[in-house]
């Protein structure tokens, strides 16, 4: 049932980058090739968050009643954590939120500025303008939602085990408060119907599933391509509603093994195999015939599942060693941007799987879903 697809080892090309924050250096080394790339051909819909991040003990994970290597929304118990991590010498803020993680690790892998188009909802503040900073220096077009009634919203990172674990809360404040006449705002809905890549992470589910639906149906309609992600297991289990209302519109589905395997018993797929659950999901009903469903599942350091044309394939991730990983935190965000990069250049999926364990790879290596500048995919 399953094929074995190779990896080739990931190419570092160094570039000379003068200015980090000068977008031009952004197309240093770059071919011409990436000039097919038109602007705004990806977009993105999710919630902006400012990342906390510490490395902290298993007795803090117990403190906050916390899961390694899992992601909740933070509960009135969780509050507290906050102020706690900020007060520790090593914590970082760093631009964060899936779905623009996604959207930054594919500008950084393109290099050429406004491929990618990003919406979400913010707070008047301070660290909406330190998102957006990022964001823009990154070479992402953002279009946030901004209200006064709630801050900018934050996501603790608590860092386990030299950086192999990482339990992310979610205090969505502002992000929570994303509505659909945002994307309706004329501006707005040409900058979405302009794009021919549609990608949204399940997280934006407890926020405005309408608004994902009328992206899906945009996608669906004009034969575009819309991808989602499970995101989390408490996705699957108390978001189950709104997601599969959303799931006839998905052309390419991304997740982890956890996340598969909890979708697969909430949906009853009769499966725990992860090549099984694989080839059930994509035969999940479709609205868009057109198109053939794609499901892409990582493992970790385990084989990368693809399930096309009701066949598996496997590919093996780049095995590191302890002293080289640093961070797992946001490798799903950056295996995604690094497969978005490749399929908006009308690669096929095979290609995309494996840019996106390049970026995955390099982005472990480093501290929260951060990139070096220096460094060029050459697929």
């Amino acid at each position: 049932m399953s094929d074995n697809g190779h990896t080739d080892s990931p190419k570092r090309i160094k570039l000379d980058v003068p200015d980090r924050r000068n977008s031009s250096s952004m197309t240093a080394g770059k071919t011409a090739k990436m000039d097919i790339v038109p602007e705004g051909v990806l977009f993105g819909m999710g919630n902006p968050l400012l990342d906390i991040c510490a490395n902290t003990s298993e007795d803090f994970l117990a403190k906050y009643d916390l899961d390694a290597n899992n992601a909740i929304l933070a509960e009135e118990k969780h509050q507290p954590m906050y102020k706690e991590m900020a007060a520790m010498d090593n914590v970082e803020y760093i631009a964060g939120g899936a779905t623009q993680n996604t959207m930054r690790v594919a500008q950084w892998i393109l290099r050429k500025p406004n491929c990618a188009t990003f919406m979400g909802c913010v707070g008047k503040d301070e660290f909406s303008a330190t998102l957006e900073k990022k964001a823009t220096e990154a070479g992402v077009k953002v279009r946030y939602q901004k209200q006064d009634d709630h801050p900018t919203g934050t996501c603790a990172v608590v860092v386990t085990k030299s950086g192999k674990c990482r339990s992310l809360v979610a205090n969505l404040a502002a992000a929570n408060h994303f509505t659909k006449s945002h994307l309706e705002i004329p501006e707005n809905r040409a900058l979405m119907e302009k794009a021919k890549y549609y990608y949204i992470s399940g997280f934006f589910l407890t926020v405005s599933p309408e608004s994902i639906l009328m992206v899906g149906k945009h996608a669906c309609e004009k034969n575009k391509v819309f991808s989602m992600n499970l995101s989390a297991p408490f996705l699957c289990e108390f978001y189950k509603e709104p997601m599969m209302q959303a799931f006839p519109y998905i052309d390419i589905i991304f997740s982890n093994e956890t996340e598969a395997a909890k979708f697969s018993e909430v949906q009853k797929l009769g499966a725990r195999d992860i090549r099984e659950i694989a080839l059930k999901t994509a035969a999940l009903p479709k609205e868009n015939s057109k198109r053939e469903r794609i499901v892409v599942f990582t493992q970790g350091a385990g084989n990368v599942v693809l399930a096309k044309g009701g066949k598996v394939t496997e590919f093996p991730v780049v095995r590191l060693t302890d002293e080289m990983l640093i961070d797992t935190n946001g490798a799903g965000d950056a295996f995604v941007g690094g497969f978005m990069s490749q399929l908006v250049q009308g690669k096929e999926v095979e290609a995309c799987i494996k840019c996106g364990i390049w970026a995955a790879t390099e982005i472990i290596q480093r501290s929260g879903c951060s990139f070096p500048l220096d460094l060029m995919y050459e697929g």
